[in-house]
């Protein structure tokens, strides 16, 4: 692995070159950077996926809603269509990407909006949506034609950005400087309990600058909840057999999650965001059918639900006993008083202009 490391390292810095002058040009004005009359927060990362973005999205906008009339701008990876498209309650994975379809399930009264260029698609969303008040753009931490008002960083608690190095001998998307950006920096998928000792040997690791928030949150699993269209029955927490199936970046933690709720578990990973094909359906029946007798299940996590509820899988994913398992952020020891007082009292002063 070192050597591979090695032999990528010319590509590595030549990559991080070109991303180090692309910010030059932002910072220096040479690009233009779009600023909007209301709050605009950024969620995103360093390192290619696996930080947990839709689940803190999730948390921003269960903490806003109420409140602020709250929209979530992303760039719909993956959906076919093409431009601004605003969610509807009919919009299909297809329409709109897996993680905006998560959005809008779990938060019908939302706007929701895909668009390539955040900046044509926030401006969009002001025309359809004029009574907007807050926008949280996903993902968004490379995409700099728009200026937030407060952005936020995630790194994993066991692949810090500051231990990663650059495309593609690693998976950093930046240079590490790139963090200065970050007004918070939340270490995601930490333990529930981390002592002060940890706490201390993170934060110098990263070595946030004065300016900057540094948070610890965690992953808390919920009950199991049935794929729309699918045979699941729920039977308490605890199965003889799981298949779990997983389209996403980590899937470890809730691998280890789902083994303290089984005698026996079987993993069919695939590709993050893959779209779930009829054979692919089938590869996972035969799979559950093989499971040695008892009370079994097939479970997916929330963001690869939304791809198993495509049209053409529903007469394939009725005959299964397919769930998925909600995940929601919970942030340790005081650190959640302070990270939302942070993001509310960012809102509440930067009221929408006119």
């Amino acid at each position: 692995m070192k050597l591979v490391k090695i032999l990528l390292a010319p590509l590595a810095v030549l990559y991080g070159t070109g991303a180090w002058l692309r910010n030059v040009l932002f910072d220096s004005g040479v690009l233009p950077q779009k600023t909007f009359g209301l709050p605009v927060i950024s969620v995103g990362n360093l390192n290619m996926g696996g930080t947990g973005k839709t689940p803190h999205v999730n948390y921003i906008v269960r903490l806003l809603k109420d409140e602020k009339k709250t929209a979530v701008v992303s760039r719909g990876y993956k959906r076919k269509s093409r431009g601004f498209v605003l969610a509807s309650e009919n919009s299909t994975v297809v329409d709109i990407g897996d993680e905006p379809l998560q959005y809008k399930k779990r938060f019908p009264g939302i706007s929701v909006a895909v668009c390539e260029k955040r900046a044509e698609g926030i401006a969009a969303l002001l025309v359809e949506r004029p009574e907007t008040e807050a926008v949280i753009l996903d993902d968004a931490y490379q995409h700099r034609h728009v200026k937030p008002g407060l952005s936020v960083l995630l790194t994993c608690y066991n692949d810090l950005y500051v231990n990663d190095c650059l495309i593609p001998a690693g998976r950093l998307r930046e240079f590490r400087c790139g963090a200065k950006r970050a007004d918070i920096i939340v270490v995601t998928k930490a333990p529930l309990e981390l002592t002060d000792e940890e706490r201390v040997k993170i934060a110098g690791q990263i070595r946030p600058r004065r300016r900057q928030s540094l948070f610890f949150s965690s992953f808390e699993y919920r009950g199991l909840e049935p794929v729309p269209g699918s045979g699941f029955q729920p039977a308490g927490t605890h199965y003889d057999s799981i298949l779990m199936v997983t389209g996403i970046a980590h899937p470890q933690p809730m691998k280890k999650h789902l083994e303290s709720h089984c005698n026996h578990l079987i993993h069919i990973p695939f590709r993050d965001h893959h779209r779930f094909t009829p054979d692919d359906l089938n590869r996972i029946e035969a799979g559950f059918l093989a499971l040695p007798a008892g009370q079994n299940a097939v479970i997916t996590t929330e963001k690869d639900a939304m791809r198993f509820m495509a049209p053409e899988l529903s007469d394939l994913i009725r005959r299964l006993p397919l769930a998925y398992v909600p995940v929601e952020v919970k942030f340790n020891i005081d650190d959640e008083e302070k990270f939302n007082n942070k993001i509310t009292d960012y809102v509440g002063k930067n009221q929408r202009n006119g």
